[in-house]
C-alpha cells in the first residue's frame, strides 16, 4: 500500500504536470470506484487544478469552485502518467483523468477493488474524510508522545492507526521499529522515555529518508515503481534474509492479511515472537480487514 513517502512523491510529480492545468474530463472505467454522489463527477469537468495535498494516504486534487477529487489507492492502486488521451488498460484500468498536458491513469492490480475516488465540495467535506492522525514530520515530541500513549495497544497497531498517526502503514512501520530497536508487539504505555525518544526519532528519520530516496529514484520522471517491498529495506518483506545491522535472519508474524517483519536480535533481545500466542495477540489488536482499518475515522469531538 502506498504510504506517506510514496504519496508525497506522487504529489510532487503531479504538481509538476497538472498544477494550473484544466481537467478536461474524467473517464470512469468502473462504477465501483466512485464512492460519492454529490457533487456529481461531471462537476469537475473544465475546472483548473489549484493545488495538491495529502490526507493520510489519500491524494487530493484541488480544483476551482472549491471542488476536490480524493483518490485512495489502498493496497494495489497505482498512478501512471501517460500521453494525453491514452487508452486505459482493460483489466486493471479504473479511471483516466485527462489534462492538456497528459493523462493520469488510475489502475489496480488483482481482483479485489479497494481503491476509491470521491468528489467533494468544500473544505468541511474534505476534512470529514480525514481520519484525524497527526503528521509526524510536523509534530513535536510532546504531541507524538501524547498520541502514542492515549490508548494502550501494540506499537504495530498504534503507529499504523490513521486516527493516531497520518500516512504510516505496514511497510514503513516495520522499518521504523527496526530503526528504533523496538518490538512491534510492545504495548505503548509500557514504553519508557528513552524508548519513546528512539521511536520518535526513528519515525521521522525513516519517513524523511524514504521520501528522499523515492524522490531521487523518480527524478524528473513519474514514480512508476511504487511498491511496499524494496530490496534496500532493512526488514520489511525480507523474511529469512540477514538483518543489515546484525546479520541475524529476519523473522515474521503472520496475521490477518499482513505480516510483521522484525529482527529478534536487534528488537526483542533474541526472543522469537512468531509463536501462536503472539500471533493471536497481534491479530486481536488489528482490524478485521484492511478496508475496515482505512475507512475508520476519528469520532467528532
Amino acid at each position: 500500500m502506498p504510504e506517506l513517502p510514496d504519496v508525497t512523491v506522487y504529489l510532487e510529480a503531479l504538481e509538476r504536470r497538472i498544477m494550473g492545468a484544466t481537467l478536461q474530463r474524467v473517464r470512469l472505467l468502473t462504477p465501483f470506484l466512485l464512492r460519492s454522489v454529490d457533487p456529481p463527477l461531471s462537476a469537475v469537468t473544465g475546472k483548473r487544478v489549484t493545488g495538491l495535498r495529502r490526507i493520510g494516504k489519500r491524494l487530493v486534487i484541488a480544483l476551482e469552485d472549491d471542488l476536490f477529487l480524493v483518490i485512495h489507492l489502498m493496497i494495489a492502486g497505482r498512478l501512471h502518467w501517460k500521453a494525453a488521451g491514452v487508452k486505459p488498460p482493460g483489466k486493471i484500468g479504473l479511471a483516466a483523468f485527462d489534462f492538456p498536458t497528459g493523462t493520469l491513469l488510475l489502475t489496480e492490480a488483482g481482483t479485489k477493488r479497494r481503491a476509491s475516488l470521491e468528489a467533494v465540495r468544500g473544505e468541511a467535506a474534505l476534512r470529514a474524510l480525514d481520519p484525524g492522525g497527526i503528521e509526524v514530520l510536523d509534530a513535536g515530541r510532546t504531541a507524538f508522545h501524547a498520541a502514542l500513549v492515549e490508548e494502550n495497544h501494540t506499537l504495530k497497531r498504534t503507529l499504523t492507526d490513521p486516527r493516531v498517526f497520518s500516512g504510516i502503514g505496514n511497510a514503513y512501520s516495520d522499518e521504523i521499529f527496526h530503526r528504533a530497536r523496538l518490538s512491534p508487539v510492545k504495548l505503548t504505555q509500557a514504553l519508557d522515555d528513552a524508548e519513546i525518544q528512539r521511536l520518535y526519532d526513528a519515525t521521522r528519520a525513516v519517513l524523511q529518508e524514504w521520501i528522499e530516496r523515492l524522490r531521487a529514484e523518480a527524478g524528473e520522471g513519474f514514480p512508476e515503481g511504487v511498491t511496499a517491498f524494496r530490496p534496500d529495506m532493512a526488514v520489511h518483506g525480507r523474511y529469512g534474509k540477514p538483518c543489515p545491522a546484525c546479520g541475524a535472519p529476519v523473522q515474521r508474524i503472520v496475521y490477518a492479511e499482513n505480516e510483521t517483519n522484525y529482527c529478534a536480535r536487534c528488537q526483542t533481545g533474541g526472543r522469537m515472537l512468531a509463536d501462536r500466542s503472539l500471533s493471536r495477540l497481534l491479530h486481536s489488536d488489528w482490524p478485521k480487514t484492511l478496508d475496515e482499518w482505512e475507512v475508520k475515522r476519528k469520532p467528532a469531538g
